[in-house]
């Protein structure tokens, strides 16, 4: 049965393109938040059980079904979507010197930064947080950003709020713990979600298809392809300008600005096929930073794009492998004649190549049609779940659960890979299981649960 919903508006997904994050507060009695407060205070008696913080006060899960929130994750991860298993309670306790701003890493996988929101955190607040409490404090803007000399340039704002506040924010927001100048501990439990679909249509409530940036103009073509992205438009949207320009832009993207940098890379992905050889040669140069810059314009470029991206699949540099794989993984179903390609690139020599082509796999093969066979690529998926490193492991078993019913054939490896000895290789392995929806895969699925089941109720004073 589907969860109520209670959608995000054209105004509130603007803000999140911009800002990285949405603020909501679901209408649960204070009593129900000071329930909560007092379990986790019984915990750290113990110790801070981390990722088992759920199972132990599953009340929590209560959070995340209810419409407000729901609907807003939904908006920004659209409508099929999964918690990670990754929970843990932040404790600020009284007189803290708070935490420097930072991006987390991610749990499971050694990813390289995207701007298209495919993880979410939230943070969920168990009791009132006023500013002298020490709250998390975020840069709005800031999740573009990848040194930390841009984002101090955004403003320092403490997300403060009444018990029951969740606040979602694209997973690359820059954040930090502030200092606790109270008398009071505070608490906030962080949650990870991930997006399983790649937008095909707006999941919010909107009402134009057209971005509006209202008078915003820090980063507006690249804001703007973010929202195109959102609503499930193609890549893509050529724009004449001169050679001269072209070549102006492709300078820019070697600034000591990183903001000029950025809107360069998306002013070049909207020029479309004209950019196309002058791009090649800043994916094939010798810096990485262009290189990675010319990797979010062809992006954007689209189908143009797609066989000089294959093409640099063979090149000798891991790096321009690795670039090429992970920009064709980012355009979704615009690259899905590199499929072939790509299913090679994941057996690729270099582990960077073969993660990134491993997600590229799922991010693209989702969206093939059923009369395409995907048969070899479900079979390098599955060899995947044996690589020596467990990031791509991870990336394997959630490129099969993309992949749904057609990874059927992986059943019995995704069945040992429950035993993984990464415990974010087991979610997603279960996780696989249960989008391929066969019987089998639903028995051995079930079997397994059954048997690892945690009992949150049996302790050493009631063992039964």
């Amino acid at each position: 049965m589907s969860k109520h919903a209670l959608q995000l508006t054209d105004a509130e997904m603007r803000d999140f393109v911009i800002n990285g994050y949405v603020k909501v507060k679901p209408d649960f009695p204070p009593s129900f938040h000071q329930n909560i407060y007092e379990q986790l205070d019984a915990m750290f008696e113990t110790g801070n059980l981390g990722n088992n913080v759920l199972p132990l006060i599953p009340e929590m899960q209560e959070i995340f079904d209810h419409p407000i929130v729901h609907g807003a994750m939904q908006g920004v991860l659209g409508s099929d979507y999964v918690m990670h298993p990754h929970r843990y309670c932040h404790y600020n306790p009284e007189g803290s010197d708070g935490q420097g701003f930072h991006k987390d890493t991610y749990e499971g996988d050694e990813q390289i930064r995207r701007h298209r929101c495919r993880w979410t955190m939230a943070f969920y607040y168990p009791q009132d947080v006023t500013e002298d409490m020490g709250p998390t404090a975020v840069l709005p803007g800031s999740q573009y950003y990848e040194t930390g000399d841009s984002a101090h340039e955004q403003p320092d704002l403490s997300l403060c709020g009444e018990a029951g506040t969740v606040t979602i924010v694209h997973y690359d927001l820059w954040h930090r713990a502030t200092p606790n100048q109270s008398d009071k501990k505070r608490y906030m439990v962080k949650f990870l979600f991930s997006r399983l679909d790649e937008p095909q249509t707006p999941a919010w409530k909107s009402d134009t298809a057209n971005w509006h940036n209202d008078g915003e103009s820090e980063h507006p073509e690249m804001w703007e392809s973010l929202w195109d992205w959102y609503y499930g438009k193609q890549n893509g949207t050529a724009n004449g300008v001169s050679h001269t320009e072209i070549e102006t832009l492709i300078e820019t993207l070697d600034s000591d600005n990183e903001r000029d940098r950025l809107n360069a890379a998306y002013r070049l992905g909207r020029v479309g096929a004209a950019a196309v050889p002058t791009l090649k040669q800043a994916l094939h140069g010798t810096s990485d930073a262009i290189r990675n810059y010319a990797g979010y314009a062809l992006s954007l470029t689209g189908a143009p794009a797609v066989p000089t991206l294959i093409d640099a699949l063979q090149a000798t540099n891991d790096a321009v492998r690795g670039t090429a794989a992970y920009t064709l993984a980012d355009m979704g179903k615009t690259a899905q004649e590199a499929m072939p390609a790509l299913t090679r690139a994941a057996q690729d020599t270099s582990e960077w190549v073969r993660r990134h082509a491993t997600e590229g796999l799922g991010l693209i093969g989702q969206q093939v049609s059923d009369e395409i066979d995907l048969s070899k690529t479900v079979q390098v998926l599955t060899n995947g779940l044996h690589d020596d490193y467990y990031w791509i492991r991870d990336n394997a078993a959630r490129s099969l659960a993309k992949l749904g019913a057609r990874s059927e054939p992986a059943i019995p490896t995704l069945v040992a890979q429950l035993e993984d000895e990464n415990r974010y290789v087991r979610f997603h392995a279960a996780l696989a299981l249960k989008q391929i929806q066969t019987p089998e895969a639903q028995d051995a699925l079930f079997n397994h649960l059954f048997t690892s089941r945690w009992c949150e109720l049996t302790t050493r004073g009631t063992p039964y």
